[in-house]
């Protein structure tokens, strides 16, 4: 088998995020466009209310001067930003909480909008991966780690979730408060401004040390996350291993390492990433201070302010008031909203890798099926002929569109023939050469041999799981290469040496060989494959639910469930990967007298280890390193007293 690999997170790919935005957008457009309108009523509120918070203190400090109501009298007077205006405190009040009604209303608009879009697209998207992860090829889930891929849909789409739910809007948030406040600034106070930048790039300085570090260790944490989840599945998986010998205390020792490992990452994220709020809301209070020295400043020394109104001094001590009221309320929401927006980093950062890991699967090149060639059920007349039929007929056959576009049926008859075959997993090594095997319709083939020969390997190249390097395999004289995979594996009934079932009642685990299998059909499976007996004594007979894999049934009990899967999906070529070998003597013989009622008609492909299984085969190839060294029936490779014979005398052990 191919070497497995097992890929850490790291830094996300370029265009991540153009990608995950450009999806969200095809799939929620109306939404999102919904969510920014909300976004920029709430930004215009916060800012809004400050202004108009400075435009209440101009007619107040007007009022007292002048001794008037300010409630009711209307004042013309100039404004922060040098225009008159014509206005009175109740009517500023009034507008004011206009405003903060519409930012509230805004507020819960998007935050409920985007929780819908988040848990909508997380949805979409776990859809879109796990229909992709069924097309890809089995050497995919050979060369990855499961715990890996398992990742991806849990730790990973959480980073995603994080990030959509929580990074994204601030992002933009903060882009149009900068924005706003940054051009109301301007219109202010041109000097104080500058003050105001100077200390927004010492706030990059900081975002860019203490979070780049942090966001180091945060992908760190996430990859030594994904370790410490794999060993706990594999102990879980081994509890019985690592009981029977006693390998509780070196278990727990491999654990700390890991836990360690994942312990130190852990904190120096949370270190580097719990400074960051605090650095940046102390420069965040200098810059408050030095924009109100900067302003009295420029009062006291009679110095020229550049605003919006153009470049003039201050005249009075109720402009000065308003210039500064505003200004330091917009210095206050500037550092507040980059301080915000330095939280959200982090998520920015793991949301992007974790994508990154999702995008990567998506991409994932699928399994290549270039065939033509269908299965189809027919329908067998008396004359010999046969045509095309819906029913499950127990009789099927090739449906062949040429290219010049005539149609033609050919009977699927079971002869498999592999014709020089050689092959290699990784492209170098060859683990099958120059194999040739031929197997005529009823015929059962055993493959014996030791473990790595190859045996398991020709019946993944019978059935496609993986392509050959070189020659020919034909399916009833079509080249499987022509045969539409689906269809191919629709012919071929396996069981194999591990079980595998799922959660659901013994009735549709059966039936999980072919779906459309009646009751009765399932029945008359399961007594094929002797399993009958057993099953109606469970509590709820066929209807007994099984959960985590079978395991409150035997090893032999699993297998026989097995057996009946396959002898339900009524297939023309059967293959037996060790089917028998986690059944005792005495059940082995009813399974045997079962699968030879099975395979009757059948071609049969099995892998044994036991040689009295095999010893009513056709023919037994003893393959040795991938090459075929023996060949022939039990009788003729006896009387030869090679490999085959030291094997089936025990003369010596398979190293």
């Amino acid at each position: 088998m191919p070497p497995v690999r097992i890929r850490e997170r790291g830094k996300a790919k370029k265009g991540t995020m153009k990608r995950l935005i450009k999806q969200l957008f095809k799939l929620y457009p109306f939404r999102l466009t919904l969510v920014l309108i909300c976004l920029i009523f709430n930004v215009f509120g916060n800012i809004s209310s400050s202004v108009f918070v400075s435009l209440v203190t101009n007619a107040l400090t007007a009022s007292g001067i002048s001794g008037t109501n300010p409630f009711v009298d209307v004042y013309t007077m100039k404004s922060t930003f040098g225009f008159m205006m014509t206005t009175n405190v109740t009517y500023l009040l009034i507008i004011l909480g206009c405003i903060y009604f519409v930012g509230i209303f805004a507020s819960w608009g998007w935050n409920r909008t985007m929780a819908i879009i988040t848990q909508s697209f997380l949805n979409d998207f776990r859809k879109k991966m796990f229909s992709h992860m069924q097309d890809l090829p089995i050497k995919y889930f050979d060369t990855h780690a499961h715990g890996a891929i398992m990742s991806l849909y849990t730790n990973d789409i959480d980073t995603i979730r994080q990030f959509i739910s929580q990074a994204l809007p601030s992002l933009i948030q903060t882009g149009m408060v900068s924005l706003f406040v940054f051009v109301i600034m301007m219109s202010t106070s041109v000097w104080m401004t500058l003050v105001i930048l100077g200390g927004f790039f010492i706030m990059l300085g900081v975002v860019k040390g203490v979070g780049g570090k942090s966001s180091h260790y945060f992908i760190k944490q996430q990859a030594t996350l994904g370790k410490v989840e794999g060993a706990i599945e594999e102990s879980m998986n081994g509890l019985k291993v690592i009981k029977v010998f006693s390998h509780e205390e070196k278990s727990c020792e491999d654990f700390d390492v890991l836990n360690e490992e994942l312990r130190n990452y852990a904190t120096k994220a949370n270190i580097h990433g719990n400074i960051m709020m605090p650095v940046m809301g102390n420069i965040g209070n200098f810059l408050y201070i030095l924009c109100g020295i900067m302003g009295a400043l420029i009062y006291v020394l009679g110095l020229n302010n550049l605003s919006a109104s153009g470049y003039a001094p201050i005249t009075s001590a109720e402009q000065f008031a308003g210039i500064i009221a505003l200004f330091l309320m917009m210095s206050r929401m500037f550092a507040n909203n980059v301080n915000q927006f330095s939280q959200q980093i982090i998520f920015i950062v793991q949301g992007m890798a974790g994508a990154s890991r999702c995008l990567d699967l998506i991409d994932e090149v699928p399994e290549k099926d270039d065939g033509y060639v269908y299965l189809c059920n027919i329908k067998k007349h008396e004359d010999g002929t046969f045509e095309e039929t819906t029913e499950h007929t127990h009789d099927y056959a090739w449906k062949h569109l040429h290219k010049d576009g005539q149609l033609e049926y050919r009977e699927l008859k079971g002869d498999i023939l592999l014709d020089k075959v050689d092959f290699s997993y990784d492209g170098k090594k060859l683990v099958l050469e120059d194999v040739s095997i031929y197997a005529h319709p009823g015929q059962k083939i055993a493959f014996v041999g030791a473990t790595g020969a190859g045996k398991t390997t020709i019946t993944n190249l019978i059935n496609r799981f993986y392509d050959i390097a070189d020659g020919k395999i034909r399916y009833d004289g079509i080249n499987i290469n022509k045969i539409k995979k689906a269809d191919l594996r629709k012919s071929l009934g396996i069981v194999l040496q591990d079980t595998n079932l799922f959660s659901g009642t013994v009735m549709e685990n059966i039936r999980y060989g072919r779906l459309e299998a009646t009751d009765e059909e399932c029945i008359e499976a399961a007594k094929i494959a002797n399993a009958h007996d057993f099953i109606t004594r469970l509590p709820e007979g066929y209807n007994t639910y099984l959960s985590g894999d079978g395991s409150n049934l035997s090893q032999g009990q699993r297998q026989l469930l097995s057996i009946a899967r396959a002898a339900v999906a009524d297939a023309p070529v059967m293959i037996l990967d060790e089917a028998t070998s986690s059944i005792d003597t005495r059940t082995e013989k009813l399974v045997q007298q079962g699968t030879d009622q099975l395979m009757e008609g059948r071609t049969v492909f099995v892998i044994a280890h036991r040689l009295s299984t095999v010893q009513n085969s056709n023919a037994i190839m003893v393959l040795d390193h991938g090459h075929i060294i023996e060949r022939g029936t039990h009788d003729d490779l006896i009387k030869q007293k090679g490999v085959y014979y030291n094997l089936y005398t025990g003369a010596f052990e398979l190293e």
